[in-house]
């Protein structure tokens, strides 16, 4: 039967790790020695106490039923409990904590719970495509907020067009950032605070990152004066304790916005499973040392990379956040084609720049999850090929 695919679904790009998965799996049914530096996803397992917390939770049959919609209370409180620990911040378990499953679909399931067609929102780009996916499939337009390396990889808010303010409702930040790895001091994080405060503006922070830092711990938004009246964040522990699989994060902050996520996810699905949600649970209430731990070894991982690429005559520098390297690309060449060269003559997996949006012509992305033996190699093979 001849059907046709949806205008909203055809206004998407294809998903850009999608694209690069292709290429990939094609090197390895050629049977090529892949260096995967592609996707963010963490290459040591999750932590044995996790695990072991899940087999137990398994067995509980409470937990074979289908989950209440606002999470498991025991959940939310360890979460409470981890931004009182980590930030002095004080949250409200009952209406200011919503369980997801993993940040990814909150970020793109957040703007059908606020914006009206034609609402602008504003996108930091490059940055990850959920941002701007989630704004189209709600009927809102994206406007994208340019980072550029002479501002810090932050976005010029003073240089925004006055008539896209006018009709923005939505600002979303992301900071330690995907792909660059900068970060936002503290001053800055406040000025955008007031300044979402000033023009009406929802804002929407996307902290998936935040436990991996080299160099002072991120700020939470409801650290700052005002942050929980205008602001949501967005965390997963995928990143932070290797949890990518998992699929469990959850959102916080503004009760009202909590509420309205609330509203679409119980439309959209049943929530995370409940024995999933326990054994989290004991990740955030016991895990400071072990995603400790992980963030020295990628900050190892960072340095043995910038070392072995500068060794071999090639520019990097020393990212002060994420388990990526944002590094321009040498010579003449756009993003797409250096990756292209890199996988067809190194058989190592990189990310073009310009996938996150147009500010990124010029770069290419390095995920750090190998061992640091394979990234030395990696940096060998990106000299020769080049």
């Amino acid at each position: 039967m001849p059907w046709e695919k949806s205008t909203r679904l055809k206004s998407l790009p294809p998903y850009l790790f999608s694209e690069i998965d292709k290429k990939k799996k094609a090197l390895f049914a050629a049977g090529k020695d892949v260096i995967n530096l592609g996707v963010g996803d963490p290459d040591q397992p999750t932590p044995k106490f996790i695990r072991d917390a899940m087999r137990e939770a398994i067995d509980n049959p409470t937990f074979h039923r289908y989950p209440l919609d606002e999470g498991l209370l025991e959940y939310r409180e360890a979460i409470a409990r981890y931004y009182k620990r980590r930030w002095n911040v004080t949250l409200d378990p009952a209406t200011e904590i919503y369980p997801v499953i993993g940040s990814k679909e909150a970020v793109f399931h957040f703007p059908l719970s606020v914006l009206n067609a034609g609402d602008v929102v504003l996108i930091p780009e490059p940055g990850y495509p959920p941002y701007r996916s989630g704004t189209v499939f709600a009927d809102g337009t994206p406007v994208l907020m340019p980072l550029r390396k002479e501002n810090n990889f932050l976005p010029d808010l003073a240089g925004l067009d006055r008539k896209s303010l006018a009709k923005a409702k939505l600002l979303w930040i992301n900071y330690p950032n995907n792909p660059t790895g900068a970060v936002a001091s503290r001053q800055w994080m406040q000025d955008t605070v007031n300044f979402a405060h000033k023009h009406g503006l929802i804002l929407a922070s996307d902290s998936a990152y935040c436990e991996t830092y080299y160099e002072d711990p991120p700020t939470c938004l409801f650290q700052l004066d005002g942050g929980k009246e205008c602001g949501i964040e967005f965390h997963s522990l995928s990143k932070t304790f290797n949890m990518t699989g998992w699929r469990i994060g959850w959102a916080a902050g503004n009760k009202d916005l909590i509420a309205a996520l609330a509203a679409i996810k119980s439309n959209a699905d049943s929530g995370q499973f409940m024995a999933l949600q326990k054994a989290s649970a004991v990740a955030l209430d016991n895990g400071d040392e072990e995603s400790k731990k992980i963030r020295e070894m990628y900050k190892k991982r960072r340095d043995t990379f910038v070392a072995a690429m500068q060794k071999a005559g090639l520019k990097a520098e020393k990212m002060p956040a994420t388990f990526y390297q944002w590094t321009p690309v040498p010579g003449k060449r756009t993003s797409v084609e250096f990756i292209t060269l890199l996988l067809e003559k190194a058989n190592v997996v990189t990310t073009p720049g310009n996938g996150f949006g147009p500010s990124g012509e010029g770069y290419f992305r390095v995920a750090l999850t190998q061992t640091e033996e394979r990234i030395r190699e990696a940096c060998e093979r990106i000299a020769k090929a080049i």
